[in-house]
Parts: structure tokens; sequence; C-alpha cells
């Protein structure tokens, strides 16, 4: 069977594009078509030879909001009349492909854009500020409409829909007026596997970030909290974000870069707890910091309470804000996890469940 990925944009790791790279291990003689790829960041996981790219020149660099109206025509204009299948992962446009039935059309849906629905007030709030702030504002209000629109109207065209989490199958329901069957992104085999490197023994206890450095993550919580308690913070990732959240970190927040394998392994398993303060669709950072026997403190919301166990696997904090999570780092301080508990908890989502029900999916289309 002749398969082709698509995926949205191939500009920087993280979730999403952890789950392209175990489908594209799954199917490796599927060509990957994306609206933008930057070989430098992704060029390890997607080789260039494998990726087909859009029209679209990013000549500005690789800010996707830059190209916002650019994307649906773009998604349109891939031909897939050579394959017997498409398979899409989809958090904004990807859904959008034109393929009539032939191929079939089978679409994971990491989620609706949600800066078109549920985040499109504080998405405009926050770039209505600054000195070309209502130019901005007028500009977003305009676009977003124009494509909450198309959006609507692309949802009719994948012929099955996969959901991330029940977060995610109830905003497909709700945007789209369509159904979907739930199948968990993974945390892979990797983060249960015995570090090939020791563990640092001779460290200052600390709190972990591990995540794209983009505002919608709330990074600056994390920051804030362990501002005010004086705790030792290490933020892991990359991102346009880097600026605003170094302006607002203290003198106990290390900024870490992107860090992969073993170095990272080595940073979940001798955190304190690993903080996750954004609203995520799912989120694999918590299963990964449990996989390798840390705990998580999350923000009560979204994938987070698919995934971990209320003072077994962590703790929650209930309200977005720094005290909220200041409350839950000092009820974790003096609480003792079980490890064999964390680990236990992450093998529910293993990367051969997935695939099981990624291969059982392509069966049945």
């Amino acid at each position: 069977m002749r398969i082709a990925l698509v995926h949205e944009l191939l500009t920087m790791r993280g979730g999403a594009e952890r789950v392209l790279k175990i489908l594209a291990d799954m199917f490796p003689d599927a060509p990957i078509y994306t609206l933008l790829y930057n070989e430098k960041k992704l060029g390890e996981w997607f080789p260039r030879e494998r990726v087909r790219t859009s029209a679209i020149n990013p000549i500005f660099g690789f800010n996707h909001h830059l190209y916002l109206n650019k994307f649906p025509r773009a998604v349109e204009a891939w031909d897939f009349s050579e394959f017997d299948l498409v398979l899409s992962t989809s958090s904004a446009f990807v859904h959008g492909i034109i393929t009539n039935s032939a191929p079939k059309h089978l679409c994971y849906v990491h989620s609706p854009a949600r800066y078109l629905w549920d985040r499109t007030h504080d998405v405009v709030h926050d770039a209505s500020c600054g000195i070309f702030g209502s130019l901005k504002k007028y500009y977003l209000q305009r676009t977003f409409h124009k494509l909450r629109i198309w959006d609507a109207e692309a949802a009719d065209r994948p012929d099955t829909l996969l959901a991330a989490s029940n977060a995610v199958k109830r905003r497909v329901e709700l945007y789209w007026r369509r159904k979907s069957d739930v199948v968990y992104p993974p945390v892979d085999d990797f983060w249960f596997e015995p570090n090939n490197q020791p563990l640092t023994t001779n460290h200052s206890p600390y709190f972990l970030v591990v995540s794209s450095l983009v505002r919608y993550k709330r990074i600056e919580l994390a920051i804030a909290a362990c501002n005010a308690l004086g705790a030792h913070l290490k933020i892991v990732g990359e991102g346009p974000d880097m600026q605003r959240l170094k302006s607002l970190a203290g003198k106990t927040i290390e900024f870490c870069g992107w860090q992969k394998g073993d170095e990272l392994k080595n940073l979940y398993a001798n955190a304190k707890a690993t903080l996750f303060p954004g609203d995520e669709d799912f989120g694999l950072v918590p299963l990964e910091s449990m996989a390798c026997g840390t705990p998580v403190i999350a923000y009560k919301s979204g994938g987070a309470l698919e995934t971990m166990l209320d003072g077994q696997t962590g703790e929650f904090f209930s309200d977005p804000t720094s005290e909220s999570l200041q409350e839950a780092i000092t009820k974790s301080e003096q609480k003792k996890y079980s490890k064999e508990t964390l680990i236990a908890q992450a093998k529910k989502f293993s990367r051969a469940e997935f695939e099981r029900k990624i291969r059982e999916a392509v069966a049945r289309m």
C-alpha cells in the first residue's frame, strides 16, 4: 500500500513531531509532506530526501504566523493521487488536504487550531500590545475569521478522525461537529531504558521544565513560582519566547537550550519534579518524566488529567497563577513518590499500544 504522511510544520521539535517520527518509523517508505521545513532543526529526524515541502518560500524565516493566509491554499495544492492512503497529523491546517476519498485520508488530530477557537481572544489580546498593536489586532481578527470558516468547512474532508485525547475529542465535536476515536500519543520506549550516562550526583536540587518556548505554554508561571520560592529551575527547550522568558528569570533560573537523548533523560531523572504549567491537548513531557521516575506538577486541565494520578504521580494546581503553582510545589516537597508507581503509570501509554491502534485504523480503511 502506498502511503503518504502529512504534517503541518517541521520547524521545531515538540510532542507532535515525536508522534510523526514514530509514524515515519512505522511507514519507512512514506514521503513526508509539510508546509515549512527547517532542515537544521529537524533534518536528523526527517532527512531532506524524504520531505516534500509546499510552494511557500520562507524568505522571512520560519515564524508560521507570517504565512497563515497562505496555508489553506498550500495544503489544497498537494496532489496525492499516486497514493492509496494519506495519514495526516493536524494541529491547524493539514486536515484540509483534498483527496476526495481517492486516496483515503486518515487524520490524527492533535487539536483543532486553538488560536482559531478557544484561545483566539487571548492570542489577539497579547498581539494588541505594543506600538503596532492596533494594526496587529485588526489583521488577526480578520485573518482568524476567514480561517475559522475555512477550518470548519475543511473538517469534513478526512474520511476518519483520530483524536489525541478525550479533551481533543470534545473539541472536535464542538467545533467540527464530527466524531473521532481516541488514540493516545505514546511515550517512547527509550525513556524506560537504562541510562547510558551515570546519574549526576553533585548537583543542587532543581525543578525542570521541558517545553517549546512559546507563549501559550505559560512557562512564565514556573519562572515566577521558582523566583518567589528561591528554587533552582532548569528550562530545557528553545523557541521564539526565549528572550521574554529570560527577562523574567531570576538568579535561580537556568536555560539549558535543546537537550536530547541521555542528557535529557539525566535531567529528568535528577529533578525533584517536572513542572507542566500549560493547558495541553495531551502532553508527552509528563509521561517522559514519570518513565524516568520523576513526579510531575501540572495544571489541572487538558491531557494531564488523562495521564496523571493525582497525589500518586505528582500534584495538580487548579489556578493558572504562580501562587497556585507555588502551593503545589510546596505540597510535593512534603511527599515521597513511588518510582514503581510512576513508571507503571507511564507504561500504560506504550508505543506498542499506539502502533497497534494506528495499524488497526489503517486496516479498517
